[in-house]
């Protein structure tokens, strides 16, 4: 029997690669992380990460580990419903980036969806800064998507490396201004992207601007231009730029999960723990 306490530590560090976000995440000192995975590791037999003072990265029995702490922790909470008897209610509008649907999310709606009948559930999906937008004006309950670099709002899922991306585009010509292939307005992604060419001097121009990834995709596929995505995130067909392109680092980006409030409830709170707990990556 494995012990749930254990499997939500694991969860955490899968979702964030890092013993200290995790910590931050769940309020526990990292010590407590490392015991816990410690002893998880104990108890299967197997080591399930990799770490250094630089990254952690999974073996291939922490992957599989994911799938069995998933459903185990599912199992967990629809009992504890069950016997509590009592069966969550209300209204949640729920907001979901479009990259961000492309991840295991789509599981954990079905999921959530199957547990709680009476809750009247709502999906917008769209660019992180429309939905921001739109929570603000109380049109949304619940937001996981991209937050601006500096912001401290909201809890957050992952962090991972913005990356150049290209279909099939020859090299570069670095007298030339970077043809971008871009989100529409307002996307924080495009606020990044723009920043950081003009904080390094190099001369840019928008190629195409689109208000969904498919439209993106397309365009890439066509060899317009480069785009930008998370490096976790990059569609079929495209690809990483190599270095030499004399593009600037775009650092990171964070997707977290917004409330109305500084605290959320009902079922709000519900899909955000699902989420959290699911150890959604990609």
């Amino acid at each position: 029997m494995l012990d749930p306490v254990l499997l939500q530590t694991f969860l955490a560090i899968a979702q964030t690669r890092s013993f200290t976000r995790a910590a931050e995440r769940l309020g526990l000192r990292q010590s407590t992380v490392s015991q816990h995975i410690r002893k998880l590791e104990d108890e299967t037999g197997r080591r399930l990460f990799v770490r250094d003072t630089h990254s952690v990265t999974m073996t291939a029995d922490g992957e599989a580990m994911i799938e069995f702490a998933r459903g185990i922790l599912a199992a967990n909470e629809r009992a504890a419903r069950y016997f509590a008897g009592s069966e969550l209610r209300g209204r949640l509008r729920f907001g979901a980036s479009e990259d961000f649907v492309t991840s295991l999310l789509p599981e954990v709606l079905r999921e959530f969806v199957r547990t709680h009948p009476l809750v009247e559930f709502e999906l917008t999906v769209g660019l992180s800064g429309e939905l921001n937008e739109k929570l603000g004006r109380g049109e949304l309950d619940l937001v996981c998507g991209k937050r601006r670099p500096g912001e401290d709002r909201g809890r957050v899922v992952w962090r991972d490396r913005l990356a150049w991306v290209s279909g099939d585009l020859p090299r570069l010509d670095p007298s030339m201004p970077v043809p971008l292939i871009l989100y529409s307005p307002p996307s924080i992604t495009r606020e990044i992207v723009l920043a950081a060419l003009e904080r390094c001097g190099r001369p840019w121009r928008i190629v195409c601007a689109s208000g969904s990834l498919s439209g993106l995709r397309a365009a890439a596929l066509a060899g317009l231009g480069v785009t930008i995505f998370a490096a976790d995130l990059i569609p079929t067909g495209l690809a990483e730029i190599p270095g030499g392109h004399g593009l600037p680092d775009l650092g990171t980006v964070e997707f977290v999960l917004l409330g109305t409030g500084k605290t959320l409830s009902g079922p709000a709170a519900e899909l955000a723990d699902a989420i959290l707990a699911s150890g959604i990556r990609v």
